[in-house]
């Protein structure tokens, strides 16, 4: 059976699983593949899924393979979208042709140069690899922590990864959301930051939850 047609299974089961939902009908409706059931029996004597009843699940070996692609799919969209600037309309369809290439040291590689990203740009979580665990930085990131961007350089936020999910809103209300150009003006003892015409301090800690590019 081709791999791609695996490969679009495994990467719907996990985003079904993503939403809690496991009923298999949902799976084979949710399917573009044109012969689902002989598609979901393979992924069965394969020992990528397993059926239970209704319910269908990936086992450990199907989700190890499902979280590879998805992650390489939502790097790939960070990617394009923060670096090459491309447009929500074409980056989908090349995500999903770069999730069924990039090898895992590629991948690696990528997500290091982002500055290990947590979010895809639609908000879904990329699932962690061994360089976001260690976080080294083998490469100069495009994307960095405020925390540890340069002073005086202008920024463009690209994502915020709260701790704590009212936090949006407070930085909502002072002009601190993705797309906003920023200067950063000191680091110490707190962050300052210039918006437009307006200079605004934030916590150290909340600085290292927002994530940049700079842009001249």
């Amino acid at each position: 059976m081709e791999k791609e047609r695996i490969d679009e299974a495994l990467e719907l089961l996990w985003e079904l699983s993503e939403e809690g939902v496991s009923i298999i009908n949902r799976f084979k409706l949710s399917s573009d593949d044109t012969d689902v059931d002989t598609l979901t029996q393979f992924l069965i004597d394969e020992g990528l899924v397993t059926v239970n009843g209704d319910n269908i699940r990936l086992t450990d070996k199907g989700n190890e393979l499902a979280k590879g692609l998805i992650r390489r799919h939502r790097l790939a969209e960070r990617l394009f979208i923060d670096v090459f600037d491309l447009s929500g309309d074409v980056v989908h369809e090349d995500a999903c042709k770069m999730e069924h290439i990039l090898s895992e040291e590629l991948t690696d590689s990528v997500c290091t140069f982002l500055g290990h990203p947590t979010t895809c740009p639609h908000g879904k979580p990329i699932p962690r690899g061994d360089c976001c665990k260690k976080y080294r930085i083998d490469v100069q990131p495009v994307v960095v922590r405020l925390a540890d961007f340069e002073v005086g350089q202008n920024g463009k936020i690209l994502f915020i990864t709260p701790s704590e999910v009212a936090r949006i809103g407070r930085l909502s209300s002072i002009g601190i959301i993705p797309g906003t150009i920023i200067k950063l003006i000191q680091k110490r003892p707190s962050i300052v930051l210039q918006v437009d015409e307006t200079t605004i301090a934030i916590d150290p800690e909340l600085a290292k939850e927002i994530f940049v590019k700079k842009v001249t």
